[in-house]
């Protein structure tokens, strides 16, 4: 078992203890754990060889691996990073003039199906553990520190999988990376992407959660969404209005809707129209996403003046919008583009 799943210090107090170490080791034990990262117990150089070899017989310490890196002509990094069983995820690392975001994954693979996005062409391997989603961070938070002398700034759980399917795992990972006893980042600088799932958002609004959360909508028509994200058809957007509105008064945080505009297909004024009148009761902003292409997906970006009407009608009737342009998208970095594949042999 890895020592992580008990990582806590009161955990960590009962394990010393019962070896019988003295209590202070088990504050040493997790700052080694979470401060210093240690990546195996004989770097833990001040506890003692009997609590490093109690260690060693009895748990591991599966630390994420980097697979491979590549870097985009605009300075954003994607990281492969390799699990303790051989499964690869992705997460990259986003520098912006104000910004230094960490954009992380909370599944191997995905099970959603979303016909625009890499991942969901990918099957489901597992859920991540807390610790796993942690180290991403952690691992990347390094790298700003290395490559741009920039502390990390955000963290966006918008990576493979969906984080909410993973429902568990994720707020343990954001609880530690909150803590003062872990990386002690704002909650309001977290922003947890879902692709709808009503009884989920419910809860995290029951939950009271303070970090940020958006919705990856991509259409305010029913029809329009089932057909390229079929977990509507079981969350249709009455529902996830609906969830949406009990998030904002248990939570009083307004979300982020997320909407790429495909070319022809969900980017006219009729579209602009019904997402209006989707917001309509839902405190909210709009970042609207370039489309990054996908082998495998028909669908491809729409045009600068038709983005530009889309937008320029919904700022008239007093809506937040923001333009999201691409970063990272000649390494497959960009959002949607996550499907391990490093190798530029196999793109």
């Amino acid at each position: 078992m890895d020592l992580r799943q008990q990582a806590d210090i009161p955990q960590l107090d009962v394990l010393v203890k019962s070896i019988g170490e003295p209590a202070f080791r088990a504050r040493q034990l997790h700052e080694w754990i979470w401060h210093k990262q240690a990546d195996s117990f004989p770097d833990m150089k001040n506890l003692g060889k009997k609590l490093i070899t109690h260690l060693e017989e009895n748990y591991t310490l599966n630390k994420i691996k980097i697979h491979q890196e590549q870097r985009s002509a605009d300075g954003t990094v994607k990281f492969g990073f390799e699990l303790f069983d051989g499964n690869i995820v992705e997460g990259v690392l986003i520098p912006t003039e104000n910004r230094m975001t960490a954009c992380i994954s909370s599944q191997v693979g995905c099970s959603l199906t979303c016909k625009f996005c890499a991942t969901g062409y990918m099957d489901l391997k597992r859920n991540l553990q807390f610790y796993e989603i942690y180290d991403q961070v952690e691992f990347i938070r390094r790298k700003a520190m290395e490559y741009y002398q920039a502390p990390l700034t955000n963290i966006v759980y918008m990576g493979m999988g969906e984080p909410l399917l993973n429902y568990r795992q994720v707020l343990q990972s954001i609880e530690k990376i909150t803590s003062p006893e872990g990386m002690g980042m704002a909650p309001k600088r977290i922003t947890v992407s879902s692709a709808g799932i009503a009884k989920m958002i419910r809860r995290l609004g029951d939950e009271e959660v303070k970090f940020e959360f958006a919705l990856s909508l991509h259409a305010a028509n029913d029809a329009k969404r089932s057909e390229i994200m079929p977990i509507n058809e079981q969350n249709s957007l009455a529902v996830l209005k609906e969830a949406l509105q009990h998030f904002i008064a248990k939570t009083g945080t307004r979300v982020t809707l997320e909407y790429i505009l495909f070319q022809d297909f969900n980017d006219g004024l009729e579209d602009a129209a019904e997402l209006f009148l989707f917001c309509q009761g839902v405190p909210c902003k709009i970042n609207i996403i370039e489309y990054n292409p996908v082998s495998f997906s028909p669908f491809v970006n729409t045009s600068g003046n038709r983005m530009y009407r889309f937008k320029e009608y919904l700022e008239e009737r007093g809506m937040i919008v923001n333009v999201r342009r691409s970063r990272g998208r000649d390494v497959d970095a960009a959002c949607g583009q996550l499907a391990i594949r490093q190798d530029s042999s196999e793109r």
